[in-house]
């Protein structure tokens, strides 16, 4: 009999963040698979400003075979909320999510809780501790490394080490640690002092079936996810502004987020509007054809040493699309760079990345060849459905 699973996550369809449709894929697979599988999430409130504000206390529907609920958190309305609102947000979810876990505690055998925000685990821990339940980890992002690292935690600080205690409390008590990278785990194991055994790597991956090439190319240079300030857009901007005076093509950042306001003035500034095409979040649907039709997709990563565990979910979409990338920054980027020969990595400057686009560009069938080493590599290694199949086996493992 498979494992009867509730994953508790901060992001859920209809949100358009990589994690949303990470968790989705990840939850349909497993009901492919013959488990039971419900999610529990708060009202679609991501990118925050994107929706209107729910204060119903749920709403539940199945969708694919899963079993999901809303569940009533603080919704932030603007693009950029405030710290309060952010951990408002952060809270309240877990919090609730505690009542519905323990509500459901007879129609799950496993309890999956996804961070970033760190908090969710908070779910979990407190799960864990009144029904003996299993608990694995999902961990895709080091939140607070990362928000030292982008200035919005001084190292040190109280709310630093308060979050350290916290999460050494969880991953010491957990049953599983799932990472999306190795230097996820280095950095667990080394910062925590937790085992290497109880640590399993489960990459975000791609549905290989929804993402596919096509011939048909238009004259542009994609970027889609977060709008944040984890990513360097403002130099890819002024590289594609460099581009446009011996190739005409557009960019298309697809997405929302907390700097999108900020680029859009630098935009305006320098004169390409014409250029630089700001979409907004755009229905999953879509992506596909908009990732596969481009010539070439971005992956920006400020290089920050917090950073360097980082592999953005869109790197993989672009290689399923069989079309190369061009990331910077340094760490795992560099290494699935080496291991898939699918992109490659440009300094974070302006003129790095713009030497990049202009030899792609320049050379046709170096496109072709580095595409096709992306969609080859992603079918062998990232397909989601593969990765539901190896965290299925872990669980039961562990159940």
């Amino acid at each position: 009999m498979k494992p009867r699973i509730l994953i508790v996550t901060q992001h859920f369809p209809p949100e358009n963040s990589g994690n949303a449709s990470r968790i989705y894929d990840l939850s349909r697979n497993l009901v492919l698979l013959g488990c039971e599988v419900t999610v529990i999430s708060p009202h679609p409130t991501f990118p925050h400003g994107s929706f209107k504000r729910i204060w119903k206390r749920y709403s539940c529907k199945e969708i694919d075979g899963i079993e999901h609920f809303n569940i009533l958190a603080w919704q932030p309305t603007i693009r950029d909320p405030s710290f309060v609102s952010r951990i408002g947000y952060y809270l309240t979810f877990p919090i609730h999510a505690i009542w519905w876990g323990f509500l459901k505690r007879r129609e799950y055998d496993v309890i999956i809780t996804s961070a970033p925000p760190i908090f969710s685990g908070l779910t979990g821990y407190v799960i864990k501790k009144i029904t003996r339940k299993k608990w694995i980890v999902d961990v895709r992002d080091l939140w607070i490394d990362a928000s030292i690292g982008l200035g919005f935690i001084k190292k040190n600080s109280f709310f630093e080490k308060v979050s350290r205690i916290y999460e050494k409390l969880c991953y010491r008590d957990c049953d599983r640690i799932a990472v999306t990278t190795e230097e996820i785990k280095k950095k667990i194991v080394y910062t925590y002092n937790i085992s290497n055994e109880k640590i399993i790597i489960v990459p975000n991956g791609v549905d290989t079936e929804l993402f596919i090439p096509l011939t048909i190319k238009k004259n542009r240079i994609i970027y889609t996810g977060n709008i944040g300030h984890a990513q360097d857009l403002e130099k890819v901007i002024l590289a594609v502004k460099k581009v446009n005076e011996k190739f005409p093509l557009e960019f298309y950042l697809v997405g929302d987020g907390d700097t999108k306001n900020d680029l859009m003035e630098l935009v305006e500034k320098e004169g390409l509007k014409e250029i630089v095409i700001f979409t907004g979040p755009l229905e999953r649907e879509k992506m596909p054809s908009l990732i596969a039709e481009s010539l070439i997709g971005i992956a920006p990563l400020k290089n920050l040493d917090s950073l360097r565990y980082a592999v953005p979910t869109k790197v993989y979409e672009y290689m399923a699309c069989g079309i190369p990338f061009i990331g910077t920054g340094t760490g795992e980027i560099e290494y699935l760079v080496k291991q898939s020969s699918a992109g490659v990595v440009a300094k974070n400057t302006v003129e790095s990345i713009y030497e990049h686009m202009i030899h792609l560009l320049e050379n046709e069938e170096l496109m072709k060849k580095v595409g096709k080493h992306g969609r080859e590599f992603v079918e062998k290694y990232y397909n989601r459905r593969k990765i539901a199949e190896y965290l299925l086996y872990s669980i039961e493992n562990v159940v």
